[in-house]
């Protein structure tokens, strides 16, 4: 009887390994895709403010008429709360896209500052 005893038990013991239950992928998949949900219903992180020092020619108008130096290129640009500044000689190929902080000094064939414009 002992004989039939042990097999009888190694095969009920891996009936019982057997039936226990795996977790079903259907249901990760769901639980996966609630939490994705849950990170995506949080509000998104409060975007920066714009730049507040945007560019104002007005405060640079003191260098149309004169052949600046890179000095006073520098004076222009900060006096005008511009992030970046352009000299823009004649006939020069420039890029077309507006910059709302960036200063452009236009300059004639001697250098000399006939217009100053933000973008």
């Amino acid at each position: 009887m002992s004989r039939l005893l042990l097999p009888a038990a190694a095969l009920l013991t891996l009936c019982l390994a057997a039936c226990t239950p795996k977790p079903d992928e259907q249901e990760q998949a769901l639980a996966q895709s609630e939490e994705r949900a849950e990170e995506a219903a949080q509000p998104a992180p409060p975007t920066p403010p714009a730049a507040a020092t945007a560019c104002d020619d007005s405060q640079a108008q003191w260098a149309v008429g004169k052949k600046v130096t890179e000095a006073e290129v520098e004076q222009a640009r900060k006096d005008s709360g511009a992030g970046t500044v352009r000299t823009l000689k004649p006939n020069q190929a420039v890029t077309m896209e507006f910059n709302a902080n960036r200063l452009n000094l236009d300059l004639d064939d001697a250098g000399t500052v006939t217009a100053i414009r933000c973008g």
